[in-house]
């Protein structure tokens, strides 16, 4: 590898739900380097769960290897990013930066008994999310409530809650944990309209403010990565699916951004928060002070219902996956599936349903029906965007199942948009890189 001109290289760090990733752009947007290490996802019951070591320790196995690959050239990586699932939290000591819990994942619905008596309209007033249990908020009462380790920290004054971001960028760069606005609005403790942590919600969940990180802008500065002997400036972190709105340049308003990963998530561009009684009002990212705001919807079970399926089949996802386009194509008939995996999200917003088959079908069949509810299911959110916002004249889709012809075209027959599939496979890290220069 060369980099004879001395150009600078960005270095983004990828936390997703199935693999850390980190990858190095340059200043044509070209990977040049990239590596990749799996992380066990625990699923129980309603609990979904990453081991917070680990996922630390992998996100430095892949900066040490994306390393390796660019030898003597890593001089040039200019700054960092970290891109993550904004919905994950855990719990840490102030002290050394230990983690206390596990990282409860975005699709972790133990707590939504926590969301009772909570004055649910005002939730969405002041965040533009609902109070949901795939939110962290009733998470994190959870654990001050049931983790021994947790409770002993509160009573020593020794406990930082929140955004796993805030976990990760502390311990990969020895700093002071800060809170981005993508990953921090996914709370239900931050008032959209104020930009920082609201008094008023933090009482209702009986969360106290001083154990929250302070808030900061996406860009703000985050402390310094070390990558061999060099001190690498991690300049931005951001929401993995905020970060992939950026992919292809600036948010456009007049185009729909969906990305395809373990869930499905529709992005609109807006200038305002636009309140709509069914999706969420979000903001992608606060850099170079200006805040970009969208009107957001989510469904579920996407990459995830793949992987649901795949266990009732005791089966790998990539024996699915790597058929998908074979089946769709075949035209299969196919059951109706009720696709209720992590929970229904926009615009039914219904934590606890279950999915199921209209009737019992083969393995074929059975994909194709979930990929069918996909596009069911992100129809529905482009018709619920409808009622606040001037219908997009184009969809963005990026993710690892926008790569399946089918599913891109039948979207693109039921919406009766045209598609544009993002030639960036890797969205997430493309839009950080472009976002922390």
């Amino acid at each position: 590898m060369s980099n004879s001109n001395g150009s600078p290289f960005y270095l983004v760090l990828d936390q997703g739900g199935h693999a850390s990733r980190a990858m190095v752009f340059n200043t044509l947007g070209e990977a040049i380097a990239e590596s990749s290490q799996s992380i066990y996802t625990n699923r129980y019951d309603d609990c979904v769960e990453l081991d917070a070591d680990e996922v630390v320790s992998s996100l430095k196995l892949a900066m040490e290897d994306v390393a390796q690959q660019l030898g003597s050239e890593v001089e040039h990586i200019r700054s960092a990013a970290l891109a993550t699932q904004r919905s994950n939290m855990v719990c840490w000591r102030r002290s050394d930066g230990a983690a206390l819990s596990p990282i409860l994942s975005w699709q972790d619905r133990r707590a939504e008994e926590k969301l009772q008596g909570i004055d649910k309209q005002a939730v969405h007033r002041k965040t533009g999310l609902f109070a949901n249990a795939h939110y962290g908020a009733s998470k994190m009462t959870w654990c001050l409530e049931h983790i021994p380790a947790v409770k002993q920290a509160e009573q020593q004054g020794d406990l930082y809650i929140g955004p796993m971001a805030s976990f990760l960028a502390s311990r990969l760069t020895g700093g002071t944990p800060l809170a981005d606005p993508s990953n921090a609005s996914r709370t239900l403790l931050w008032n959209i309209h104020t930009q920082g942590w609201d008094n008023t919600l933090c009482h209702w969940f009986g969360i106290r403010r001083e154990l929250l990180p302070e808030c900061v802008a996406s860009d703000h500065g985050f402390g310094d990565l070390q990558i061999k002997q060099y001190s690498v400036p991690l300049q931005l972190v951001i929401g993995d699916l905020s970060a992939a709105a950026f992919a292809n340049g600036w948010p456009q308003s007049e185009v729909n951004y969906i990305t395809l990963g373990t869930g499905a998530f529709i992005q609109r561009a807006t200038e305002r928060p636009i309140s709509h009684p069914r999706l969420l009002t979000a903001i992608q990212a606060s850099v170079n002070e200006t805040s970009y705001l969208s009107l957001e919807g989510t469904v579920n079970g996407a990459a995830s219902a793949i992987e649901w399926l795949a266990q009732e089949h005791q089966l790998d996802a990539r024996d699915i996956t790597e058929n998908l386009t074979e089946w769709l194509d075949g035209q299969l008939p196919a059951p109706a599936f009720a696709n209720a995996v992590s929970g229904l999200g926009s615009p039914v917003w219904c934590a606890h349903a279950h999915s199921r088959f209209e009737y019992e079908a083969d393995l074929p069949q059975q994909a194709s029906a979930i990929i069918e509810s996909i596009i069911f299911l992100i129809w529905l959110n482009l018709l619920a965007m409808q009622e606040a916002i001037t219908p997009a004249r184009e969809i963005v889709i990026s993710g690892g199942l926008a790569n399946i012809d089918p599913l891109c075209q039948q979207l693109a027959d039921l919406s009766t948009m045209k598609i544009q599939r993002s030639e960036e496979t890797e969205a997430t890290a493309k839009g950080a890189a472009i976002c922390s220069r």
